[in-house]
């Protein structure tokens, strides 16, 4: 958590003062200088050590099929949320500073603008557990997507820099709320043999469909503007948060602790 919210100030301000490093190419400087910042985890990385697989859990039985647990109902929901969570904010984020530049906002102001999405993103991190012990994984899940739709609602409102950055800031903290909720639905629906299928699965569908509106966003800005971007999000959310609020509603919000 303390390194997303490092990143999120130490890449934009990073594009802000490189991007002219390279006289006459613009950008050179701020790929290059992002380039080099995961070598900096690499002595981190060096360090860590696996516990070996033992032969009894090599041989130890492995649970359900990955059939029969995308046939759980619960297990498809924790994995659609993640996926949609996942997929509205990549979508979007990967578009807004391109609109912001396209009506007449200045680089600098666009990096800022991510600076803030990137700090909502992973700021709620120390108190969304604690959300999601007192309250349930669901109702968490379900107000980070009503958080995701208020930033469509934001960015529709006008193309003034308040209106990016407030809609960036929502789209941030909306994704904290549902993904890390949606993950959290997940290790409910599996025993401890299970764990690397059903989680690998849910990683699967979760990053294959945010590369996919990654590549997508560009495109649907380019021919159909940044507003259509934003109205595009609003049926992918609705179709999770209705079986949300319905499992929501099943499970009564444990009582605060004392």
């Amino acid at each position: 958590m303390v390194g997303g919210l490092a990143g999120a100030i130490i890449g934009p301000q990073l594009v802000i003062f490189t991007r002219d490093a390279v006289a006459g190419t613009p950008y050179v400087g701020s790929f290059l200088s992002q380039a080099l910042l995961p070598l900096i985890a690499l002595p981190i990385l060096l360090m860590l050590r696996t516990p070996s697989q033992t032969q009894a859990e090599a041989v130890a039985d492995s649970g359900r099929t990955v059939l029969q647990l995308l046939a759980m109902p619960r297990y498809l929901l924790a994995v659609a949320a993640g996926v949609v969570s996942y997929g509205v904010m990549a979508f979007v984020m990967t578009a807004a500073p391109v609109a912001m530049v396209n009506h007449g906002h200045s680089v600098d102001n666009a990096a800022l603008g991510i600076q803030w999405h990137l700090l909502a993103m992973f700021g709620p991190s120390f108190f969304t557990g604690r959300l999601m012990v007192r309250y349930g994984k669901e109702r968490v899940t379900a107000v980070g997507m009503v958080l995701l739709a208020a930033s469509g609602v934001v960015a529709l409102g006008g193309l003034g820099l308040s209106h990016f950055w407030g809609s960036l800031a929502l789209l941030g903290i909306g994704w904290n709320f549902s993904f890390i909720g949606a993950t959290a639905m997940v290790t409910d629906c599996h025993t401890p043999a299970e764990r690397s299928k059903a989680q690998g699965m849910n990683d699967f569908f979760v990053f294959a469909a945010t590369a996919a509106v990654s590549f997508l966003a560009g495109s649907i800005l380019h021919s159909s503007g940044w507003q259509a971007v934003n109205w595009m999000i609003f049926p992918a959310l609705a179709l999770i948060l209705v079986p949300l609020l319905w499992q929501a509603a099943r499970k009564p919000a444990l009582p605060a602790p004392v």
